[in-house]
């Protein structure tokens, strides 16, 4: 008998479940509740090959409130918070001709929840807003494009002087300062510190915000946001915009990976393409590009 690879199984398996389900047949896609997606997660291959890029979804995952489903041969994945995009994996190996009736039928099955936007790899996202946009008349946005980095290897600058600490309530304060740069710097969004002030004292009672310091003085920022089994994501890089340049944020960054790789998790983040900068910081640290995402929006 000839072997046939699991990918062309993977493949013949969702055709016919495509043609059935475009005939009326039956549903491809099973509700689940977060738990038990997260632990379908662990154990897919084909969804640990794309782990890095889609770790957002072990975080939604951990929300008791998320909606998820997961199409019932595994080979994709599709969960939301209130609020926030959804996020949605497909396997990479599946035609458009099979992932287009497989998202229609998930969109159709989520005709009693509105959708903030769609976040996933970007002919993935591209499809999906098409689809929603049309069977629920809204516009979808392209509103930012993300590389997402892993670090296997922490490369820590030389000749940056100053040192890592965790951020404590007296830094309140500064700390607000600083996300009402990254908001600007960012986003383009303009607020004004003290509104700031919550998400400040927030994140140091996370335990999770750190600083970089010299002669007492913070003069950068970096948050390890979230762990999953496997990683540790890093987020709310920040410098103001005088103290740039002297490789505070790769030092800031480069500590924080030693000190999740301590943990037996590997550093992961997410880089916004249009930031030339922050990029190469990424890159001069260790940090590898492993895929994109697009974050697409839907307008009334």
């Amino acid at each position: 008998m000839t072997d046939i690879s699991v990918e062309y199984r993977l493949v013949k398996i969702s055709e016919v479940l495509s043609h059935a389900v475009a005939k009326g047949g039956i549903e491809m896609w099973e509700r689940q509740k977060p738990e038990e997606l997260a632990l379908h997660m662990l154990k897919t291959p084909s969804f640990i090959a794309n782990e890095v890029k889609m770790n957002l979804l072990h975080r939604i995952c951990e929300m008791s409130q998320s909606v998820c489903f997961r199409h019932m041969d595994g080979s994709a994945i599709f969960a939301g918070s209130p609020g926030h995009n959804a996020w949605l994996w497909v396997d990479d190996s599946l035609t458009e001709e099979v992932r287009r009736p497989m998202l229609q039928d998930l969109i159709r099955q989520l005709a009693s929840h509105t959708l903030r936007g769609i976040t996933a790899e970007p002919r993935h996202a591209k499809l999906f807003a098409e689809l929603y946009a049309s069977r629920y008349r809204v516009r979808p946005e392209n509103k930012m494009g993300m590389e997402a980095y892993y670090c296997p290897v922490v490369k820590d600058p030389a000749d940056v002087e100053g040192s890592l600490r965790k951020a404590v309530s007296s830094d309140g304060p500064l700390v607000a300062e600083f996300m009402a740069g990254f908001a600007e710097s960012a986003y383009g969004i303009k607020v004004h510190p003290a509104s700031q002030i919550p998400a400040a004292d927030n994140a140091i009672a996370s335990g999770n915000l750190y600083l970089w310091i010299i002669e007492e003085t913070p003069v950068s920022m970096a948050q390890i946001a979230h762990r999953s089994p496997r990683h540790a994501r890093i987020n709310y890089v920040y410098t103001p915009f005088e103290l740039r340049k002297r490789g505070f944020a790769s030092a800031t960054v480069a500590a924080c990976c030693d000190l999740i790789v301590q943990e037996n998790r590997v550093p992961m983040l997410y880089a916004d393409l249009t930031n030339p900068d922050s990029n190469k910081v990424y890159k001069s640290i260790g940090f590898v590009e492993c895929g994109k995402v697009a974050d697409v929006k839907f307008v009334s």
